[in-house]
């Protein structure tokens, strides 16, 4: 029996060391824990977390196994192999997509209360704390660039131009939006500015320096015109 759980023991540990994704799973589920802990969920809500949380890690390793077997089982292109590691990276995501569901209905409502908090304080701070954070922000930028000496205006080089525009999109529609939907428009909007953000990093287009600097350069700009405005 010990034997049993030391192999199953090392199996945890292989897929940790090995699998990227895993990696990240097990860190949001970290981060899911302590965030519920924080905000003092409900002892049915714990539950709920801990089960979407390890129906997703239990798919991860299913497929990270399904994987293994017909990579080890087959040694060129079968259609049926690809459709059976298909299946189970389906499976992933149907976990994945219903914990970011059940995180939304647990986190949504206790959230929002606190977000609504951190807006206000911010709309209402004095405008020259912000325009005095853009401008160091700008002077660390043209620092950089000047440091560097990389990109052109319009690729590569810092900052993201990109990641400026998708980032000052998202403080916008932060505070047009009215009360009632604000952290729901928000957070798709926050969601979308990061998946832009990404795509220039994985493009190679970006460093994820270069990204930081073009998405705090747009929320700040964006956040700036509205106390002045």
């Amino acid at each position: 029996m010990i034997e049993s759980f030391n192999f199953a023991i090392e199996g945890v540990i292989h897929v940790l060391r090995t699998q990227r994704n895993l990696r990240l799973h097990f860190a949001a589920a970290v981060v899911v824990i302590v965030a519920a802990v924080a905000v003092g969920v409900s002892k049915i809500e714990l539950i709920v977390l801990l089960i979407s949380i390890a129906f997703v890690l239990v798919a991860e390793m299913i497929n990270t196994a399904i994987e293994g077997a017909i990579d080890a089982a087959t040694t060129s292109f079968d259609p049926m192999a690809k459709l059976a590691k298909d299946i189970a990276a389906g499976a992933v995501l149907i976990a994945s997509v219903n914990a970011v569901a059940v995180g939304y209905l647990v986190f949504a409502g206790k959230a929002a209360d606190k977000t609504a908090r951190v807006l206000d304080k911010l709309r209402n701070a004095p405008a020259e704390i912000t325009v005095v954070a853009l401008v160091l922000t700008v002077i660390i930028v043209i620092a950089t660039k000047a440091w560097t000496g990389r990109g052109t205006p319009l690729r590569g080089g810092l900052p993201s131009g990109h990641a400026a525009v998708a980032f000052a999109g998202w403080t916008a529609a932060t505070y047009i939006v009215g009360d009632s939907h604000r952290f729901v428009v928000s957070a798709l909007t926050f969601i979308m500015a990061v998946l832009v953000a990404q795509t220039r990093v994985e493009s190679g287009v970006h460093s994820a320096l270069e990204v930081a600097y073009g998405g705090a350069l747009g929320a700040l700009v964006t956040l700036s015109l509205f106390q002045l405005l």
